[in-house]
């Protein structure tokens, strides 16, 4: 019967993490669908180059939501059904599935950041804040998203095994699964390993589009403005 709860689960995941949020949350607040502006990345980092920082933080939390939501529910409420951490792993990947390729978004989802960092933080709120901070420091320093994102997912797995014995016990499953996830992650971001390695990778908080400059010459701008 366990069995039987334990696809219950990881189908239920995979369906939560379909809900793109991103597009939702746009949708809702009257904004144009992310995935025709930008990188067309429906994830917050383009939300927010649609001018709305309220939706961009919105999608944000709500990602990281439908990514610790499952995993919660499994790890504080799955024993009496016999889910153990093998179905926490499973669930935990089914989220972050769901959201890279979501049954009702036609299978196009986002890069999967946030629900990764939700994801991390169910199986402990302790390495969900190490690998926060870690991309926090990154991004900082760097002013690169991307680069951030590459360096926490790196730092995910490397958390978890060593601060095993100490902050929790690493079970083997989670180790996969963790590590299924970084490999994912760093695939969904290969074009912007490419951008940065070029150089040509657009910065937090910088523009995406430079402004355009006017090269008419004068003598052609004033005739123009004579005409009516």
């Amino acid at each position: 019967m366990s069995v039987v709860y334990s696809v219950f689960a990881v189908v239920a995941a995979y369906l939560l993490g379909s809900l793109s949020f991103a597009v939702i949350v746009s949708r809702a607040m009257g904004l144009n669908d992310p995935r025709t502006f930008g990188s067309k990345n429906p994830g917050a980092t383009n939300v927010l180059r649609s001018g709305s920082k309220a939706a961009a933080v919105v999608t944000l939390v709500l990602d990281a939501v439908k990514g610790w939501l499952p995993v919660v529910l499994v790890r504080v409420g799955g024993a009496p059904y016999g889910l153990e951490e093998g179905t926490v792993a499973m669930v935990a990947l089914a989220a972050f599935l769901g959201h890279l390729w979501p049954v009702f978004f036609r299978f196009e989802g986002g890069k999967g950041v946030a629900t990764a960092l939700g994801v991390l933080l169910g199986i402990s709120g302790w390495l969900g804040l190490a690998t926060a901070l870690a991309w926090l420091a990154v991004a900082f320093v760097s002013r690169y998203s991307s680069l951030a994102a590459l360096a926490a997912a790196v730092f995910a797995p490397l958390f978890y095994v060593l601060a095993s014995g100490t902050a929790w016990y690493a079970e083997r499953s989670i180790v996969a699964a963790i590590v299924v996830m970084v490999g994912l992650l760093l695939w969904r971001h290969k074009e912007n390993m490419v951008r940065l390695i070029r150089g040509t990778e657009s910065r937090i908080g910088a523009s995406k589009a430079p402004k355009t400059v006017d090269t008419t010459p004068p003598a052609a701008a004033k005739k123009k403005g004579h005409h009516h």
